[in-house]
């Protein structure tokens, strides 16, 4: 929604970055090393945490910003991967594309939209 504001998109971005790198904190301190937050197999935490990796694709190819960076947050970075990875939850993410579509459809929506 920021399209245009250079300054509110790069202020959410870091907004969303150092929330993330806390997040990546606790992942650090409940994996102990292992794949995902409880240990070598998706928990409910991961799967909570994961039904909103689509959604970081979306922001991804809608804003050119990757949320969930290798460099910035390694640890959670490898975990999205590992995670989508999983033949446990492969059948059931999301598609990126159908997501795209209907965030597409609701920024344009939001912006035909009088504010008031």
């Amino acid at each position: 929604m920021a399209e245009g504001d250079e300054g509110r998109k790069t202020a959410a971005v870091e907004e969303a970055t150092q929330i993330l790198v806390v997040l990546e904190d606790a992942f650090t301190k409940c994996s102990k090393g292992r794949k995902f937050f409880g240990g070598d197999r998706i928990g409910y935490l991961d799967i909570a945490l994961g039904s909103f990796l689509a959604w970081g694709s979306v922001i991804q190819k809608m804003c050119g910003v990757s949320l969930i960076d290798e460099c910035k947050t390694p640890k959670l970075f490898q975990w999205a991967q590992h995670f989508s990875a999983d033949a446990a939850v492969q059948d059931v993410l999301p598609e990126t594309d159908k997501l795209l579509e209907f965030a597409e459809a609701f920024v344009a929506a939001k912006l035909r939209k009088p504010s008031g």
